[in-house]
């Protein structure tokens, strides 16, 4: 069907001035997209206003009410109206827009909430004799009136997008929005540590429930930053979570990442901040990703709280309507600090996996509850010290009752093996695939295969680091047609790529010449590869689709290298096995990121049969 034909030049449409109303509407699009947007704008002014206290008071998961009270600096009744005035803000003078400082800065936040909702401000600036208040409801503003505040100021919204009910139908539930608010604040809290924040649904009554609550930290920056991660991430990822400060060329990342066995489903625990500010960023995202490629496969996710902080003239944050994505002057600078900042910490863990591995076994072995604790004696440590040892059959002492005629046992000759040592002393072998050792406060089960296919790994890692990656020469070079700007893309990173053994060169407007490939993938779709990369570096800013290629190959020769399930190991090789991984980086988890092997205190055993 023809589209129908446009009389040019007849029936011209006049171009009309759209009234505040409509203008404040329209931003109120871009800038709130659900009630969690308005809490960020919210409690961001809060911050800005000075605030060591911030409580919000929820109705509805936020839609039929939003109240964020802080004891700030106030704003006096002169500058209550002009608060509600689109691109009206007391935070920059707007001779610089690169020297941003504060969190909000655009001065649409309240003008926009004003416009699509039923607002009421009402504060008090500091050393005034009272305080004011001020309403505005789908955009119309009553007169001010005075009002009883201590001080700070209350930001009151009620009936969100009552004024464009059309919104309100691509709302979530209430437990979802409430949620996202909830994660709102939490990124803001970890970016203010020594700010108290609370949340308080008040669906149910008038008093409502406390959900999130978070005291003010005390000491130093790292000390706070500490504090209240545990606060909002608990003390798990306290346990399992490595420090990280670096510097480079004037940014610095400090924070927190956790282990790789201490991984999600989801990259919903990722909280990223730039000079302060919550991002959710893809150069950022990219970076942690290649940070972890060679622990944890795709569908798996690290848990990190990292800050990034530079002079503002480095970042500009003003690329997004919400504020949410940032853009560095040198993208490259920020991701390679990233990467190796986080590589270096993975690698200072050596063999540590996370703790959370011991909790699922205790919780796999352990019986449904009856109520009752056993009071026994405490074995002597005689008794405890050969509690481990493997009773193979042919031995002095009769074989359990009621022992699985399937499960199989290989001796080992004790020989006062290094008990203190982090992975102790082989006593066992089991099923020909688990090594049982004894340690000085406890045992660990280690999957041989696993364990031995990470060491390996790791080995044929360095070989490659030191002697760089072999390429093999095409004898006709494979000519890719791209566009003229893919073909520029690709040839701007020519130095990186050769670096993992993939050599090209430009052949004529909008072509590549693909000359050499690396060995180790043997015969490769260039073309394929060459647009795999082209699609990683117009998303991500970079590209590790061929580190991910090559390494993807070293596992698999690793896999094929190593000790293989079902093969019966003696004592000497199970110790030497267990020293090379408290020698290695990385042997906690294997090149999938699951656990290599799993320690039990003495502790926890005998809480599983009822000694405490």
């Amino acid at each position: 069907m023809n589209a129908p034909h446009r009389n040019i030049g007849q029936d011209l449409p006049v171009i009309r001035q759209l009234d505040e109303i409509a203008v404040n509407q329209i931003a109120a699009g871009e800038v709130v997209e659900r009630p969690a947007s308005a809490v960020k704008e919210l409690v961001e002014n809060a911050l800005d206003a000075g605030a060591t206290r911030i409580e919000l008071a929820l109705k509805d998961g936020g839609k039929t009410l939003i109240r964020v009270t802080d004891d700030g600096h106030g704003m006096s009744a002169e500058n209550l109206p002009l608060s509600l005035s689109r691109h009206a803000t007391s935070k920059i003078d707007g001779s610089d827009l690169l020297n941003i400082h504060t969190f909000g800065f655009r001065g649409e936040a309240l003008a926009s909430l004003g416009a699509v909702g039923r607002l009421t401000l009402t504060s008090r600036a500091m050393g005034s004799d009272g305080a004011h208040t001020l309403s505005v409801s789908g955009g119309q503003i009553a007169p001010l009136k005075p009002a009883a505040l201590s001080a700070g100021t209350v930001v009151e919204l009620r009936d969100l997008f009552y004024a464009t009910p059309a919104r309100l139908k691509f709302l979530r539930t209430d437990r979802a929005e409430m949620q996202a608010i909830t994660d709102v604040v939490k990124r803001l809290a970890m970016a203010e540590p020594y700010v108290g924040f609370t949340i308080r649904d008040l669906t149910g009554g008038d008093q409502g429930r406390v959900t999130f609550r978070a005291d003010p930290e005390t000491g130093d920056m790292f000390a706070a930053m500490g504090g209240r991660l545990r606060q909002i991430l608990g003390t798990e990822f306290a346990q399992n979570a490595l420090q990280i400060d670096a510097e480079r060329e004037g940014i610095t990342l400090t924070g927190f990442a956790a282990l790789p066995t201490y991984s999600r489903g989801a990259a919903t625990a990722q909280y990223l901040l730039v000079n302060g500010r919550p991002v959710r960023d893809k150069l950022l995202v990219g970076a942690l990703r290649g940070a972890y490629s060679d622990f944890l496969s795709r569908d798996r996710h690290p848990v990190v709280a990292l800050f990034l902080e530079c002079d503002p003239q480095k970042v500009d944050v003003n690329v997004h309507p919400a504020k949410a994505e940032v853009r560095f002057r040198d993208p490259g600078l920020a991701r390679g600090l990233i990467v190796s900042a986080l590589k270096h910490a993975l690698a200072q863990a050596g063999h540590r996996a996370s703790t959370t591995v011991a909790d699922a076994t205790l919780g796999a072995f352990r019986p449904e509850p009856t109520g009752r604790i056993y009071q026994m004696d405490m074995p002597s440590q005689q008794a405890l010290r050969s509690s481990y040892v493997a009773q193979a059959p042919g031995l002095s002492e009769a074989p359990a009752p009621f022992a699985p005629t399937s499960a199989r046992v290989e001796e080992v000759v004790l020989d006062d093996g290094p008990q203190d040592t982090p992975l102790g002393a082989a006593r066992a072998q089991v099923h020909e695939n688990y090594i049982i050792a004894q340690t000085a406060d406890g045992m660990v089960i280690v999957d041989q295969h696993a364990a031995h296919e990470r060491l390996v790994y790791e080995k044929l890692k360095r070989q490659m680091a030191a002697n760089g990656v072999a390429t093999q020469a095409l004898l006709i070079p494979e000519i890719v047609e791209l566009s003229e700007g893919d073909a520029g893309l690709l040839l701007d990173h020519l130095p990186s790529l050769a670096s993992f053994g993939l050599v090209i060169e430009p052949f004529g407007a909008g072509a590549v010449a693909v000359r050499e490939t690396p060995a180790i993938l043997g015969v490769i779709n260039a073309e394929k590869m060459l647009r795999d990369i082209l699609d990683e570096i117009s998303d991500l800013g970079d590209s590790q689709t061929l580190a991910d290629r090559i390494e993807a190959v070293l596992s698999r020769v690793a896999c094929h290298g190593s000790i293989r399930s079902g093969r019966v190991m003696r004592g000497d090789e199970m110790n030497a096995l267990l020293r090379e991984m408290e020698a290695t980086p990385h042997s906690g988890q294997c090149n999938h990121g699951r656990p290599t092997y799993v320690e039990l205190k003495l502790a926890d055993i005998e809480r599983l049969f009822g000694r405490t």
